[in-house]
């Protein structure tokens, strides 16, 4: 049971807009940590379109409740007021926490890291470790200069062509399908799947 007191302090603290019991929350930080027993998993988050700072630490916490994981979130920390600003593309602390883990999930966007935090997504990706990224991550980092240019979406050297996405997840951001903003699609029901149980009360044009 947690009582008032508790509960404002939760929804206070930098976890924000997800509620947590305290024990699952590291009080006074910037990261989320969901103890398990297991293995030690990273979620990276810090985008401005999907909502990752929302999504990553419900998936932490069914890692940990469900399969025992011990689980660290990381957000987009705005610097001057302590709270989680996926618009700020330049800080997410506690990426030192990576040192110690068995696997990264990262859910970034367009993310212009200074080099002592980005520092630490190098270290773990040169251990070889598995990595997992999630949508904007083929497009993770953008705008570096120095020696981590080479990881921008868009780099264009033959030596690490089109950075972390396409050299370390297979493939960069190539563009967005018809006209963004602009167009969408009208789902039409097929007329030999129109009684299937994900479609029950589903009408053509719905979706």
């Amino acid at each position: 049971m947690i009582n008032l007191r508790s509960l404002l302090l939760v929804s206070l603290s930098p976890c924000l807009l997800v509620f947590l019991s305290p024990a699952a929350c590291a009080q006074d930080k910037d990261y989320v940590v969901y103890d398990g027993k297991g293995k030690h998993i990273v979620l990276v988050s810090g985008d401005e379109e999907y909502r990752s700072e929302e999504a990553l630490p419900l998936l932490g916490k069914i890692l940990a409740k469900h399969h025992g994981f011990k689980c660290t979130v990381l957000f987009a920390i705005d610097p001057k007021t302590g709270e989680i600003n996926p618009n700020v593309n330049n800080n997410i602390p506690g990426l030192e926490h990576l040192k110690t883990a068995d696997l990264m999930i990262i859910f970034t966007r367009f993310r212009n890291l200074p080099e002592d935090q980005m520092q630490h997504i190098v270290d773990y990706v040169d251990t070889g470790k598995p990595i997992i990224g999630i949508r904007t991550a083929t497009h993770a980092f953008a705008g570096m200069s120095g020696k981590f240019a080479k990881y921008n979406w868009n780099y264009g050297d033959k030596s690490y062509q089109q950075g972390f996405g396409r050299q370390i997840l297979g493939e960069t951001w190539i563009s967005h399908h018809g006209g963004h903003g602009s167009q969408s699609t009208r789902g039409i029901i097929a007329k030999d799947a129109d009684q299937h149980a994900i479609l029950r009360r589903i009408k053509d044009g719905d979706i």
